[in-house]
């Protein structure tokens, strides 16, 4: 697709600290799930005061993790925002310093208990008779890989989610937004040097 957004490595620690903040997490996650809002809205939506989400969003602005759009139907000076897509990298361990492994380490637990929590009241607020009750694919596995192996594995990951991806207009009808989550980290050496058994699941 033409408009597969080419990856954007974010190095800058201010940068880092702007997307790690829980309530600017909160204010792209629903700008993606839900599609342009205003300040009031997102307010109004996240529990929020206008002030606080107004200077959230500018802040996300500066560091181009969201933008103003223009939205037919727009009141007045009403301004609109929403969050383009993005295939955004971090820096991997080996790249960062001290304040910047802090942030990332925070943002990684504060994303992964956010995650769990979401997919658990999810799944218990369904209801079975719902044509997306059976919408909560799970598996866990392991795969014996050297690290070039493993990051060839990443990047076909994310040329699986691009692929869906689609924009608005090729979307069918029916589709929901689904939230996918990808973890992985290298299994402990066995104390006699030998290979651990790969699993499937």
């Amino acid at each position: 697709m033409d408009d597969v957004p080419a990856p954007r490595k974010v190095t800058e620690l201010a940068a880092l600290k702007a997307f790690a903040h829980p309530r600017r997490r909160h204010i792209i996650e629903y700008l993606a799930e839900q599609g342009p809002a205003t300040s009031a809205g997102l307010a109004r939506a996240l529990d929020m005061n206008t002030g606080a989400t107004s200077y959230h969003l500018r802040e996300l602005a500066r560091h181009g993790f969201v933008e103003e759009v223009p939205v037919e139907g727009a009141h007045g000076r009403e301004r609109w925002w929403s969050a383009p897509r993005q295939d955004l990298r971090f820096p991997p361990r080996s790249e960062q310093d001290p304040a910047t492994r802090a942030v990332m380490e925070e943002m990684a637990g504060y994303s992964l208990s956010r995650d769990v929590t979401a997919f658990q009241e999810a799944s218990r607020a369904m209801d079975p008779s719902d044509p997306w009750a059976d919408a909560f694919p799970f598996s866990r596995g392991a795969i014996t890989v050297t690290p070039q192996e493993l990051a060839q594995f990443f990047e076909e990951y994310i040329g699986l989610l691009k692929r869906y991806q689609r924009p608005p207009e090729e979307t069918p009808s029916e589709a929901r937004v689904v939230f996918t989550h990808f973890l992985g980290y290298p299994a402990p050496a066995r104390p006699d040097g030998g290979e651990r058994d790969s699993e499937e699941g």
